[in-house]
């Protein structure tokens, strides 16, 4: 009867929350208590307001100056923690009613050992691989005991079983006696952990997936906000040029334009800030209520404790809900700025150095160094990857500057990212590599068809990081794992001829010149878009909509249009701009993801801003 009496006051002196100790346990005004650290990350979770949800009964309590601090503490309850840890603890083996003191603690057994019970407990075969600790470590709070939760009403059963209705934990002879009328669920309590441990985890996939959704929009902006600075140094540099070519007398119209390219463009910067700060907090929130749900090791049993989890998790779960960053904001806001541009005034004035205008955007067109350009795809830094059929992988910036070139051995038919930022390629006779970011082939082989099997191939990536690989002649597309080896499933392309294929949410885009269609991961037609006369190559765009070009080869012409995710018409990007016929029909077409659209023909890569 002691031992079950003290199971019960130690399972009374834990936090709902933390389900620790308490420490510091501060009252609210619905009398319910916490750790004054549970919460501070509470109130922070609610973006410090001065009002507190309590956990468990959900009634409100005023937080002076938002300072936990300052709430009543719970006195009694401090005192009686003080006294059980101060507590000593007897054998709970020796018969004697002078039971001597216990020395060690088995966390398997659940018992208090004295020196001499100790000893005998080590000897026994069946005892050996116990978890024992000691009693200074458990005094001290460097180790904390496992214990096993007995019945209130029956101190001497488990508590095996769990009511999903009445939300609470019972032994055998409870559930007999008060479970068994219709409406009550119950079941092992084994599988309330397990069931609860996984819901548990996959709110925090959830909560990192978002959180991870979030930070690729707040390094977006960083992107857009130093296009933005390089436009306002690039500025400041060319007035300083035609500053010193000029007379001494033309400093305070320099000082004017430059005050003019800082007004412009700080407000664009201004902007951007603010929807990085919008961000930034709905991540710090997300990880503040990941947190405090998440990083438990221990399962809640009592009712405080199951309410508080669940409140705790209603929240986290309504801040799932928020919806992923819209990235055309800070694309509009950064425009404003990369369109500022200083124009001097040559032969008019002297006395004027220029002004600050709107620069009109341009694309650009750069002729590169083989007539053999087979696929493009952004590289997971937002650059642009042009692949070779004769051999290599050529890196150009948004601007059009070339950076880099790889593989300058292996021809390339296809490429994609995993989400690690390996490469996987499609080389020549239908090969799949993968290599490491640094371009270094790694030891995986895959099981392909060969150029006599599946004939002209072509490659994507999707979310999941499996693979797509699209043969022209077998007629049916081969999915892969990253791990190599045989394709893991097949999709047969009876009605598509999959020329290029993309990878859409959960859909795939194919491809054939002279129609786009948008088909499931097992070949059934969603969409289609076809122009009678035109060739017709599709991208996704960074907004998740998708892009389509429509080429007259003979003419030379490209125009580039975005579309929903049924193939409805949004918005004309592009409109007959003339480009360099190629003599071969081979295109491809891409969006960087600071927003340039890039169109490749076989021998020149088109960069529209």
């Amino acid at each position: 009867m002691a031992e079950a009496l003290k199971n019960v006051i130690t399972q009374s002196l834990e936090c709902p929350v933390c389900l620790n100790t308490f420490t510091d346990p501060k009252i609210l005004s619905c009398s319910h208590t916490y750790c004054k650290t549970c919460l501070d990350n509470i109130l922070e979770c609610h973006g410090n307001n001065q009002m507190l949800r309590c956990p468990v009964c959900r009634a409100e309590t005023q937080v002076p100056n938002q300072d936990v601090s300052k709430l009543p503490a719970n006195l009694a309850l401090k005192s009686l923690i003080e006294d059980v840890k101060n507590q000593y603890h007897l054998c709970s083996i020796c018969k004697s009613e002078d039971k001597p003191q216990a020395v060690v603690y088995c966390q398997d057994c659940g018992k208090y050992l004295c020196i001499t019970c100790d000893n005998t407990h080590s000897l026994w075969q069946d005892f050996i691989s116990h978890e024992i600790l000691a009693m200074s470590e458990i005094l001290s709070g460097k180790v904390s005991v496992r214990r096993y939760h007995k019945c209130r009403k029956h101190p001497k059963e488990d508590e095996e079983c769990f009511c999903s209705d009445c939300r609470k934990f019972a032994c055998f002879r409870c559930v007999v006696m008060e479970h068994t009328n219709e409406g009550h669920r119950v079941i092992e309590a084994a599988v309330y952990e397990i069931s609860h441990t996984k819901s548990i985890e996959d709110l925090k996939s959830k909560a990192d997936k978002k959180r991870s959704c979030f930070q690729k929009y707040v390094d977006f902006i960083d992107e857009q906000k130093e296009r933005v600075s390089n436009v306002q140094k690039q500025c400041t540099d060319d007035i300083n040029n035609a500053y010193e070519e000029s007379v001494r007398q033309l400093t305070e119209k320099k000082d004017i334009l430059i005050v003019e390219v800082k007004v412009r463009t700080e407000g664009v910067e201004k902007e951007l800030d603010e929807m990085k700060k919008s961000a930034q907090e709905h991540i710090t929130h997300l990880t503040n209520i990941a947190d405090v749900v998440t990083n438990r090791t221990k399962i809640p049993f009592d009712m405080d404790a199951l309410a508080a989890h669940d409140t705790l998790r209603q929240d986290l779960q309504e801040a799932l809900k928020q919806e992923d960053p819209d990235y055309k904001q800070p694309m509009q806001s950064s425009k404003k700025g990369k369109s500022v541009t200083f124009k001097r005034k040559v032969g008019m004035d002297e006395l004027n150095l220029g002004n600050i205008v709107n620069a009109v955007p341009k694309s650009i067109a750069l002729p590169t160094s083989k007539d053999s350009i087979n696929s493009m795809v952004s590289t997971p830094d937002g650059r642009m990857a042009v692949g070779y059929s004769t051999g290599g992988v050529e890196i150009f910036s948004a601007d059009g500057q070339l950076q880099q070139t790889v593989l300058k051995h292996v021809g390339i038919l296809g490429k994609g990212f995993l989400s690690d930022g390996r490469c996987v390629i499609l080389a020549s006779s239908n090969y799949i590599r993968l290599y490491t970011l640094e371009y270094t082939k790694l030891n995986v082989v895959f099981e392909t068809l060969s150029d006599d099997e599946g004939g002209f191939a072509t490659l994507t990536v999707d979310g999941d990081d499996q693979i797509y690989v699209s043969y022209w002649k077998a007629k049916k597309i081969l999915v892969f794992s990253p791990a190599g080896g045989k394709a893991i499933r097949e999709i047969p392309c009876n009605l598509n001829e999959a020329l290029q294929i993309t990878s859409y949410n959960e859909y795939l885009i194919t491809s054939s010149c002279k129609a786009i269609r948008l088909i499931d991961k097992q070949d059934v037609l969603k969409y289609e878009f076809a122009k009678e006369g035109y060739l017709l190559y599709a991208a996704v765009s960074q907004w998740n909509t998708i892009l389509i070009a429509t080429l007259k080869h003979g003419a030379g012409l490209v125009s580039i249009d975005e579309y929903t995710n049924e193939l409805k018409h949004v918005q004309n990007l592009v409109d007959d701009y003339k480009i360099e016929k190629p003599e071969k029909y081979w295109y491809s077409l891409q969006q960087y993801r600071s927003g340039e659209i890039a169109l490749c023909t076989p021998d020149r890569l088109y960069i529209f801003d």
